[in-house]
């Protein structure tokens, strides 16, 4: 996309050694909260102001100079200090919406090392290390517990925050540039196989699709909810009315608006509590269900709330009376009340009886 000077955007990729101008932190995570989408890629050359944006979105960097070190996963060329990582594609966040689909070849990695804040529940851990790498300086004697150990150093990790706004943090500049895109790799151990490219151009173009909202953006079309039979929402519906509600669910696939096919969209027929929880069937270009309205009158909503990794939140509700049966409507006689019924009218019999017996019946005089 060409932008004049002075355009906005709101897909900002962050790969400058420094801010400057009227960029700061503050900026950015406004930014953020506005609903942008910020790409960040760090180095071990680390400087305040990335690792104080990494600790609004819940990232925490390590210290300046320190470096993802494994001594049993890096690559062949690596110049002594086993920095230069060969990550296992294994070890990525199964989410093909956001790194794309498998099989990949090793992913090559040198840089900084990450952790999430576990308090956190937003920040995904797109791409973690092995088991035995950890974060450290190369040129150091281990002499404290290392920032980052095992499956908790992150190598990359992303941010969907509530208002659906994305941010990727890869802790290495050198994963996106053209050498490592067309670098071949092999790890360093005895008989590993050797791959004649590694699979970060097509986990970095994954990323970058996901991150700018070319991926996992999701949004509702058309709503409709009526009685079955008929074609239009009444003003009110009754307890128990046989409803169908129906939703055109869209996803944005190469910049076009398409059918989603999400098998697992619920609907909620909700007062305070859910009465009813049902998935929707798909039915052509949409999604639809039938289902009795419960037996409970009031303010309800059809609500279609779903959350799913990888995908924009998708919120969907709709308000709507549900009245108790008119006077009219009520059946002339419930079975369930027979018993009542028959003990009613045996005493009504009874009674009828018993007059009968009790105005008629003479007292004998004594004389008699």
């Amino acid at each position: 996309t060409v932008r004049l000077p002075g355009d906005a955007s709101h897909h900002p990729a962050r790969f400058v050694p420094d801010f400057g101008g009227n960029i700061n932190v503050e900026t950015i995570a406004a930014f953020i909260d506005g609903g942008g989408n910020v790409l960040v890629a760090a180095s071990s050359d680390i400087g305040d102001p990335l690792r104080e944006l990494g600790s609004e979105c819940g990232i925490e960097f390590d210290e300046e100079k320190t470096a993802v070190i494994d001594h049993h996963n890096y690559d062949i060329s690596d110049p002594g200090q086993h920095t230069l990582i060969v990550a296992d594609p294994e070890n990525l966040l199964k989410a093909p919406t956001i790194v794309g689909k498998r099989p990949l070849n090793p992913i090559l990695f040198r840089g900084v090392g990450m952790v999430a804040d576990p308090d956190n529940p937003l920040v995904l851990d797109i791409l973690t290390g092995s088991s035995t790498s950890y974060s450290f300086f190369p040129d150091k004697p281990i002499t404290q517990y290392p920032h980052a150990v095992g499956k908790n150093t992150l190598l990359i990790a992303g941010l969907q925050a509530r208002n659906n706004a994305r941010v990727v943090f890869s802790g290495s500049l050198d994963f996106f540039s053209d050498a490592f895109f067309t670098s071949a790799v092999q790890k360093a151990a005895a008989g590993s196989q050797r791959y004649p490219q590694t699979g970060n151009y097509e986990l970095a173009m994954a990323l970058s699709r996901w991150v700018f909202k070319e991926e996992g953006v999701l949004r509702v079309g058309e709503v409709s909810h009526h009685r079955v039979g008929e074609k239009l929402p009444p003003s009110a519906y009754t307890v128990t009315d046989l409803v169908e509600y129906s939703i055109v669910i869209e996803k944005l696939s190469d910049g076009k608006w398409v059918p989603f096919d999400g098998d697992d969209i619920q609907l909620e027929f909700v007062r305070i509590d859910p009465f009813v929880r049902t998935f929707l069937k798909k039915n052509g270009g949409k999604s639809s269900v039938q289902f009795k309205l419960p037996d409970v009158y009031g303010v309800f909503q059809f609500k279609v709330d779903y959350n799913r990794l990888g995908y924009t939140h998708l919120y969907s509700s709709t308000q709507v009376s549900v009245r108790p049966l008119q006077h009219t409507q009520y059946e002339r006689f419930i079975p369930s009340a027979y018993p009542y019924y028959a003990g009613a009218f045996s005493m009504m019999v009874g009674l009828f009886l018993f007059s009968v017996v009790f105005l008629h019946m003479k007292e004998k005089e004594k004389s008699d």
